[in-house]
């Protein structure tokens, strides 16, 4: 691990994407998935941007666990003709999901927060743009036949490191924003919070 100070960090996610590429960024780091109603927040911020909505969300999820540490929280959420779209809680609502992507622009907000002691410390977002082919029945049955449940977990029903990559014609955005966090930012804050070496 690369300039870490003390212990590293919390995430406070249980994400494998998230997980992955802090491994493979060389941070240090612990996962404690943070207990955040995220429906109820979405609710109380009903009518505002979705940018806004994951920055709120990534914040009460960093503030959520109280440590010295720094805390980090992320979210991800999706936006397609002005509709914001969660997590699929079943196969049927995933299939719907994606007939509903079919052929339009997905926008993806991913934002990410850090705190110490619960109190936010920095927050930042990114958002990328990504273009669904037109998607027939039988491929979306084949999808999920090979993907779910693994996509539950994700906004958008996608993997983009998996087979998820077929759902597009194309992506414009950071790499990292679409795998669900805006890493760069997020290690800058790092940086600028004496956590890494500058």
């Amino acid at each position: 691990m690369i300039g870490i100070a003390g212990n590293g960090i919390v995430l406070a996610s249980n994400s494998a994407s998230r997980k992955a590429m802090l491994e493979a960024a060389g941070i240090a780091f612990t996962a404690q998935p943070a207990d955040v109603d995220e429906r109820a927040l979405e609710a109380d911020m009903a009518g505002a941007d979705p940018a806004e909505v994951a920055q709120a969300l990534a914040a009460a999820k960093a503030a959520a666990i109280t440590s010295e540490q720094l805390v980090l929280g992320s979210d991800s959420l999706v936006e397609v003709d002005g509709r914001r779209f969660d997590k699929p809680a079943s196969r049927a609502q995933a299939a719907e999901h994606l007939r509903s992507f079919s052929g339009k622009v997905m926008t993806l907000h991913s934002a990410a927060a850090l705190a110490r002691g619960g109190q936010i410390v920095w927050v930042g977002s990114d958002f990328a743009r990504l273009r669904v082919r037109e998607l027939s029945d039988a491929f979306i049955d084949a999808y999920l036949d090979a993907e779910w449940p693994a996509v539950s977990y994700c906004v958008g029903v996608f993997r983009i490191e998996g087979p998820g990559v077929q759902l597009f014609e194309s992506i414009m955005g950071d790499q990292f924003t679409v795998l669900g966090m805006p890493l760069l930012q997020v290690l800058e804050a790092l940086r600028e919070e004496g956590a890494l070496a500058a």
